[in-house]
C-alpha cells in the first residue's frame, strides 16, 4: 500500500480549520466498538477492520479530549526489528477535502508513530511507501528522506521536531 494523503498543516494539536482555535486531541487504541461506528460509515477510503484484526498491526485513533466519541483519523502501525512501519494512515472524512474541519490530523498521527518508536526504543526511526508524485511533499513536511524507490524514512532528527511539535511534553519528561 502506498500512501496518499497531504500533510494540509503542521500543528500543535488539532486546528479548527474554520476559527484557528487548537484542540487538545488524543491517540488511542482503536477497540472493537469504534470499528463499529467507522464500519457504518461509507465514508472511509479503507476497509479498518482489515487493519485491525491482522495480529501483527496496531491501529490507534486521533481523538479530541472533549469529543472521545468523533474519531479525527486512523493510523496502522507494525512493529519491525529497528524501527515502526505505517502500513496505512487515514484522516476521517470531515477533515477531507476544501471543507476540512480540522487541520493537523495526518501530522498529528505521524508525530505519534514516532513517539512510538522512541518509546520502543528505535531512536525514532519511521518507515512508509509513499506515491512517487507525494515524495517531494513528505520530504519538505516530514523531513522524510527516500531510502529506496518509493519507501521513505523519518529519521530522529526529524521526529524529535515532529514530537516537540505535537507532543511537547514528551520530552519534558
Amino acid at each position: 500500500m502506498q500512501f496518499n494523503f497531504e500533510i494540509d498543516k503542521l500543528t500543535h494539536s488539532l486546528e479548527d480549520a474554520s476559527t484557528g482555535c487548537i484542540l487538545f486531541t488524543e491517540v488511542l487504541p482503536l477497540n472493537k466498538a469504534d470499528l463499529k461506528v467507522i464500519s457504518k460509515k461509507t465514508d472511509w477510503k479503507f476497509n479498518w477492520k482489515t487493519e485491525f484484526i491482522a495480529p501483527e498491526k496496531e491501529v490507534y485513533k486521533l481523538i479530541l479530549q472533549n469529543q472521545p466519541e468523533a474519531i479525527q483519523g486512523l493510523i496502522c502501525l507494525t512493529i519491525e526489528s529497528d524501527h515502526i512501519f505505517m502500513p496505512l494512515i487515514e484522516t476521517a472524512p470531515h477533515n477531507f477535502g476544501k471543507t476540512k474541519k480540522y487541520l493537523g490530523v495526518a501530522g498529528n498521527l505521524v508525530a505519534f508513530a514516532c513517539k512510538l518508536s522512541f518509546e520502543k526504543g528505535f531512536d525514532g526511526y519511521v518507515s512508509f511507501k509513499a506515491k512517487t508524485k507525494l515524495i517531494p511533499h513528505y520530504s519538505e513536511t516530514l523531513g522524510a528522506t527516500v531510502l529506496y524507490g518509493q519507501y521513505m524514512e523519518i529519521a530522529t532528527s526529524a521526529s524529535i521536531k515532529l514530537i516537540k511539535d505535537y507532543f511537547p511534553e514528551y520530552f519534558n519528561k
